[in-house]
């Protein structure tokens, strides 16, 4: 897509990132879960991490399904403090990892259960608990050859191709996923990255005085609206984990991390000029769009 734009006469921009999938460093890391087995014939989920919208319930349902062979209709992620799984927060990329891994772990042994004969009827009130444990990864330093410092890493390159007026044009993300468990729902996932990203390129600001934001609200920060977004091509590239869960890993945060430098690299193919510094506001993709063009009065803040 780079040298297709490149030959079409475009301005284009590419850059590459990674992120790591979990906390590493020598951190001891924990997945955790419980399924229960309902008297009415479902299966509950208690898992460690936390549901923000990023679809976890989802991805919990599905590995539970694979690993039983049971419908997944049948489970319930279920947010509760009934059982006590602490396994730190909901950050590194890592609940697809750790709690995905431990949904798996758990989920085999009712398989176990139900390739002896059982059904969920008579295994009603059975807890099946799932935990795995990380402690292979250490923090580099003197006297550490070849340090295994996470658990595993996401890459990604990202192009951004601008119009004849150096707008956005379109986007083209190519992520490695591990194994996509939900294809939809993590494409969108690097969509909304994306989209998050731009705005942090271009348009959003926080500026404070001694400490304090002087922007409260979206609109002031400049935050892009859905028109302000160009299309985005997701490419979803599976290169199985060995240590996720169906070869899965954490996608929740690589999505942002190119983004920026494939901007300002299209910007300078578009008028040569360099920028260093973020948001670029004084770019012309920044200009078209509809966000990050208030000027704002100081506030006074009452003592």
């Amino acid at each position: 897509a780079y040298y297709q734009a490149r030959a079409g006469g475009h301005a284009v921009g590419i850059a590459c990132g990674i992120k790591n999938s979990g906390l590493g460093n020598g951190a001891e890391e924990w997945g955790k879960v419980r399924l229960v087995v309902e008297p009415g014939g479902t299966v509950s989920i208690y898992g460690c991490f936390t549901e923000m919208g990023q679809g976890l319930f989802t991805i919990q349902t599905q590995i539970a399904a694979e690993a039983t062979g049971l419908s997944s209709s049948l489970f319930h992620p279920r947010v509760d403090s009934r059982f006590l799984l602490g396994a730190g927060q909901t950050t590194g990329s890592r609940a697809t990892l750790l709690g995905g891994r431990a949904v798996q772990s758990a989920a085999q042994k009712l398989r176990a259960d139900l390739d002896r004969g059982h059904d969920l009827a008579q295994l009603a009130g059975r807890v099946y608990p799932g935990e795995i444990v990380v402690d292979d990864t250490r923090a580099p330093g003197p006297g550490v050859d070849r340090p295994k410092v996470h658990t595993s890493f996401g890459y990604a390159t990202q192009v951004c191709v601008l119009d004849e007026a150096g707008r956005l044009a379109r986007i083209i993300a190519a992520h490695d996923v591990g194994r996509a468990i939900n294809p939809a729902q993590c494409a969108a996932q690097i969509e909304g990255a994306v989209a998050m990203g731009l705005g942090y390129a271009l348009t959003e600001d926080l500026p404070c005085e001694d400490g304090v934001p002087t922007h409260t609200t979206l609109r002031e920060i400049g935050a892009l609206r859905a028109h302000d977004i160009p299309p985005i091509e997701v490419i979803l590239v599976e290169e199985a984990e060995p240590e996720g869960p169906y070869g899965a890993k954490g996608v929740g945060e690589i999505g942002l991390v190119p983004t920026a430098g494939a901007v300002a690299g299209a910007l300078e193919a578009f008028d040569g000029i360099r920028r260093t510094r973020l948001p670029m506001k004084d770019s012309p993709a920044a200009r078209a769009t509809s966000a990050g063009h208030l000027h704002l009065h100081r506030r006074s803040r009452q003592p």
